[in-house]
């Protein structure tokens, strides 16, 4: 079992390629659960509503004006978007997110500072071994509740990892924009090969790292057998971390 967090800056011209791999494996009898985010077309939809983006530590501030949009861009135009390129390739996907069932049971992260952002507290993932169990291929979109029923805005890094850790998975791999977690973003040469938990916690990081750097701990502290950070727009970056190798290995 593999899930795989699909990035928004992943979703381009290689897509293809690695959902056709992806089916090739599912055939053989691999089974994944795919989390992906939205992080470019959410910007996109803002920038045309005159919404101003606001980061904070490498999480979106997300006031009930922007929830709308994130809701409506991740659980509409992306998630949908994902399923049908899925299905294309030969793959039956089914598109949920994390209200679905009560998937994801989550809480404000820090609602002064940023709003209705959700951290998870707990994964219930029957639905997902029931769909897997019926021979699918789950694919979720981050947005869950909070106990009165408000939508949030959880971040995909991080609802991967809680969920790589509930099923257990041998592998949690992000797909993101860089090759890896970086010591010193930008710095090229501070690219990181392969790190365990305690090591990785005496690191500082800053911005997008921060997110990535936490699921990645978390989704071993929960339960899976080790997550790696590689480049979601190559293919041969992709077909590697299936092989269990390149970009940033992360091991207990």
């Amino acid at each position: 079992m593999i899930v795989i967090k699909f990035g928004g800056h992943a979703m381009g011209e290689n897509s293809a390629d690695w959902m056709r791999e992806l089916a090739l494996r599912f055939k053989a009898g691999e089974r994944f659960v795919i989390v992906h985010g939205g992080g470019p077309q959410i910007d996109q939809e803002l920038k045309v509503r005159n919404i101003e983006k606001k980061m904070i530590n490498g999480f979106r501030y997300t006031d009930s004006e922007t929830m709308k949009v994130v809701e409506m861009v991740l659980t509409g135009t992306v998630l949908r978007s994902v399923v049908r390129s899925l299905i294309k390739a030969g793959l039956p996907a089914v598109g949920i997110t994390g209200s679905d069932t009560g998937l994801l049971e989550v809480d404000y992260k820090d609602k002064e500072k940023l709003g209705l952002v959700g951290v998870v507290n707990k994964v219930n993932p029957k639905l997902l071994h029931d769909l897997l169990d019926m021979g699918y291929l789950p694919v979720v979109a981050p947005v869950a509740n909070d106990a009165s029923g408000n939508a949030l805005n959880v971040n995909a890094d991080l609802a991967a990892g809680a969920i790589a850790g509930a099923l257990r998975a041998s592998q949690m791999l992000f797909l993101t924009d860089v090759p890896g977690i970086y010591v010193n973003w930008p710095d090229q040469n501070s690219l990181i090969d392969s790190i365990g938990v305690s090591e990785l916690k005496e690191i500082s990081f800053t911005e997008g790292m921060i997110p990535k750097v936490e699921a990645a701990i978390k989704a071993i502290e929960a339960g899976a057998f080790a997550s790696r950070v590689i480049d979601g727009k190559s293919i041969q970056a992709f077909v590697s971390a299936l092989n269990g190798e390149g970009g940033t290995w992360v091991h207990p």
